[in-house]
């Protein structure tokens, strides 16, 4: 029995340096934050081509693309009658045009990969700010800094003198509850609390105030509305769905649609108003677990009844841009799907304005990659956004694939004619330049308190009572009030991912200017009403108070950063229940407010709770909050609860796939805890009874996880390198630095692979996930990480099994005296998982659950690679505290 190395006997600095790549390369919607421009290598073009192809088969899914039936699309309304005059533009504008200047319009690099130079050689059609990507590089950019960028950026596209084209370029970003990468912009709360609401008549005044903040800073277009109906609550982009019910999603599309770009029979595209993008198409609210960018099996009718409806809704409003959707439909991805975005979209639907892909999407269709993907045009996708420095030989190859006739002229031209009659619909060849613009520079707009306001009606309406025994509130204000919870003065965590950077982390509430945390808002309604005030996050008080409001949830996250395994909140970790009970114990009242982007097990929350609100994420404007909680000082209710759930609330911390049928009633599956529509009133009689705590998900059969059985399993893709760099393997013998591998025949065909290291430099061999994965089920399990080696030669220097996580955490152990002990021999090597968990790893954000290491020159070959439950205490390597 060998003991664990108290830490790797190396710094693995070719791992650290790839997981600093995947963590700078995960791909987002349409931003990512690494803060860094990052610079695209071989084999980061590598592993962005074949990162998702496992996926389409992950959990014996149904692979294979089911026979179509054109019929179950109908053929859409018309919102915006042929204009021949701006056809005629059109076609004018396209004639004169150079198959170079066609592509470059196709194109849409991010601001960190570019420069106005760049912009003025090659006049891209339209260019974008990632999450977490600021003007100049600098989080703190004021709104002249944005419209600075924006002015450069528009002067070059019309330079012609090194391009020959004077096509005006637009700038999108990611507006995705207010003006969210801005310093000082109103934040709305994200779309489940909006969705909880249920107000499309709000909706639309967020929209409006949204475009008129966006256009302060002299951009165009806006990448929203998400119109996710989501299926599984485990996604990490579950608050940017509306609701569960297709009917609120339709609704809410059209509404925010009209906001943002204007009402296509009024002010339509007006200087008030920017481009909307309806996302992501289609089908990314039903993939398979929930998992970010997977695999959607639903039939084509449920794709048509359940996830196309914010399409129907929002086309119908006169959206402008459609964005393709990173996740497959039965295996297929949707960025290279023919039927979905030409036949479904754009011939059925109608639909004659652009289709912009995802970031770097293009690059996970079969075949592709960052740099080339003629699938994707011809496709049907007209705007490759193609961030990093891979927008270059993208464009080259793109403008090469149509001179060989891959791509056909026909359809270039198409894809142009699109990007034009979107500019002209949008006036940009007649407004004047971003700095010159009626509302451009208007800073004063920016959280204006007018905007403010509708954010604050709109967390008023967001707000869910689920509990309120003994009709605790409303609270009267001139009480001794304790405000705790690490989410009370938290103006971040209360507004989660997608605000100024992409996860929502690394903000302090001086990034916020004019908002109020939640706290500040019962601070200013108690005092004003004669009552006193404690903060403090841990509960400790100097007086006793006569309540105690406790604000706790979700840190924030973005994307498959927040994917999850199951629906139990704060897992392992009991800090916030101890602290409700604490409070309870000492005989206070306990009103708890939970920050969250889903609906979640909180059962002992709830227990220990006398109320109890699901606050969602409320954004800027936390005095909302206390508008609600509190009475007047007379008494009556000062704002009342009208919150009603969008999102069925579990009953176990399994139960998370619970959805209300199309009739918005009924249940095929098990009941949930809370049912959609389900919401408390003041003044309604009805004490909620002490739940269930017993925890499913520690009591059910956990089954053993194949990370490897024949081939990778899903979401995970096998990579290579050394610290010169790294490559995804996609064929069946391949180098990479210092690091060959190919397939062999052990059992079966193909079902192992042999590993063979040079030496004289560190290299590796692992499985890595483009999101991180909560795999803390196992870790919580008694689980060991099993694997089939075998050594050809002696290990004369450490060989490193090790687990690595996200923020570079890592464990591992040295494995070379037990392949020594069998050289030559097949041998079944398990390592209990608290050896890793010792050394750091957190089980919960999980990116590379194996790797070997070694600086050694030796071939290792590995085969059947699981995670297996309840098997810790028999693993052949233990730890030692």
């Amino acid at each position: 029995m060998l003991n664990k190395s108290s830490k790797p006997a190396f710094v693995l600095s070719a791992l650290a340096m790839s997981l600093a790549l995947t963590a700078c390369m995960q791909s987002s919607d349409d931003a990512k934050s690494s803060g860094e421009t990052v610079t695209t290598t071989a084999a980061e073009n590598a592993l962005s081509s074949q990162v998702h192809l496992t996926k389409a088969i992950a959990d014996n899914a149904d692979a294979s693309y089911p026979e179509h039936d054109i019929n179950i699309w109908p053929k859409l309304p018309v919102p915006i009658a042929v204009d021949a005059e701006l056809e005629a533009r059109v076609a004018n504008i396209l004639s004169q045009m150079t198959l170079e200047q066609k592509v470059a319009q196709m194109m849409q690099p991010e601001i960190r990969d570019i420069t106005v130079e760049d912009m003025r050689r090659y006049g891209f059609g339209s260019y974008l700010n990632g999450g977490g990507s600021f003007p100049f590089s600098n989080k703190q950019s004021t709104p002249q800094d944005w419209i600075q960028l924006a002015e450069d950026m528009y002067q070059a596209s019309i330079d012609d003198s090194l391009d020959g084209s004077n096509i005006p370029t637009m700038w999108g970003t990611d507006a995705v509850h207010g003006h969210n990468n801005v310093i000082g912009a109103t934040l709305f709360p994200h779309n489940i609390g909006l969705g909880a609401a249920n107000n499309p008549e709000l909706i639309k005044q967020i929209a409006a105030v949204t475009a008129k903040e966006v256009m302060v800073t002299g951009i165009d277009w806006v990448f929203a509305p998400t119109v996710a109906v989501v299926q599984d609550d485990r996604w990490g982009r579950t608050y940017e769905g509306y609701s569960e019910d297709p009917r609120i999603v339709r609704e809410y599309s059209h509404a925010i649609v009209e906001g943002l770009q204007g009402a296509v029979d009024g002010d339509f595209l007006t200087d008030k108003h920017v481009i909307s993008t309806v996302k992501h198409f289609l089908g990314d609210g039903g993939t398979i677990k929930g998992i970010d960018q997977g695999n959607n099996i639903a039939s084509e009718q449920t794709l048509f009844d359940v996830h196309a409806q914010g399409y129907v809704g929002g086309l119908a409003a006169g959206a402008q841009t459609v964005m393709a959707s990173f996740n497959s439909w039965h295996g297929v991805k949707n960025h290279g799907s023919k039927y979905l975005l030409t036949d479904v979209l754009k011939d059925r639907f109608g639909f004659d304005g652009l289709v912009v892909g995802d970031w770097n999407g293009h690059g996970q269709i079969l075949g592709c990659s960052n740099e080339s993907c003629p699938e994707a045009a011809n496709a049907g996708l007209d705007v490759y956004m193609v961030p990093t420095s891979a927008w270059k030989p993208l464009l080259e190859n793109t403008i090469a694939q149509v001179k060989s006739g891959e791509i056909s002229q026909a359809r270039i031209d198409d894809a142009v004619s699109r990007i034009l009659r979107v500019k002209l619909r949008a006036g940009l060849f007649e407004k004047p330049s971003p700095a010159n613009r009626p509302l451009s520079g208007k800073t004063e707009l920016i959280g204006h308190a007018e905007h403010r306001e509708v954010a604050r009606q709109a967390v008023q309406q967001s707000l869910v009572l689920l509990k309120n025994n003994q009709n605790i509130l409303p609270l009267a204000t001139d009480i001794n009030v304790l405000v705790a919870g690490d989410a009370a003065d938290n103006i971040g965590k209360q507004s989660g991912g997608w605000t100024i950077t992409w996860q929502g982390t690394d903000n302090q509430n001086s990034d916020f200017p004019g908002a109020t945390s939640i706290y500040q808002g019962i601070k200013q309604t108690v005092e004003a009403g004669g009552g006193q005030v404690q903060l403090s996050v841990n509960g400790d008080f100097t007086a006793k108070p006569d309540v105690a409001i406790v604000v706790f949830g979700e840190e924030p996250y973005a994307e498959g950063n927040g994917d999850i395994d199951n629906l139990e909140y704060q897992r392992g970790d009991k800090r916030d229940l101890a602290l409700l009970k604490a409070l309870k114990a000492q005989g206070i009242p306990v009103v708890s407010v939970f920050i969250s982007g889903r609906a979640m097990w909180v059962n002992p929350e709830l227990n220990a709770s006398n109320a109890f609100v699901a606050a969602w994420l409320p954004g800027s404007e936390g005095q909302g909050v206390s508008d609600v909680l509190f009475a007047k000082p007379t008494g009556e209710v000062n704002v009342p609860f009208t919150g009603k759930l969008s999102f069925s609330w579990p009953n176990t911390p399994l139960q998370s796939v619970v959805n209300v049928g199309l009739d918005g009633k009924t249940y095929s599956d098990e009941k949930p805890l809370f049912a959609y529509g389900y919401g408390l009133e003041y003044g309604q009689q009805q004490n909620l009874d002490t739940l269930s705590e017993d925890n499913l998900a520690d009591s059910s059969e956990l089954q053993s996880l194949a990370l490897f059985e024949r081939a990778v399993k899903a979401p995970w893709v096998l990579n290579i390198g050394d610290d010169s760099g790294r490559a995804a393997v996609v064929s069946s013998e391949q180098s990479q630095g210092v690091v060959s591998i190919k397939s062999m025949d052990k059992e079966v065909q193909e079902d192992a692979r042999v590993v063979t290291y040079q030496g004289g430099k560190q290299g590796f061999v692992a499985l890595i996930s483009n999101f991180p994965r909560d795999l803390r089920a196992y870790s919580n399990g008694n689980a060991s990480l099993t694997v089939q080696l075998k050594a050809d030669e002696k290990l004369t220097q450490p060989l490193t099994l090790g687990v690595s996580c996200n923020r570079d955490c890592r464990g591992g152990v040295d494995i070379s005296e037990q392949l020594n002990s069998a050289l030559g021999k097949w041998q079944t090597v398990s390592v209990d998982l608290t050896c890793f968990a010792e050394q750091g790893v957190n089980f919960a954000t999980v990116n590379t659950p194996f790797y070997l290491a070694t600086e050694q020159a030796v071939t290792v070959s590995f085969s059947d690679l699981h995670l297996v439950p309840n098997s810790a205490e028999s693993a052949a390597i233990v730890c030692n505290d």
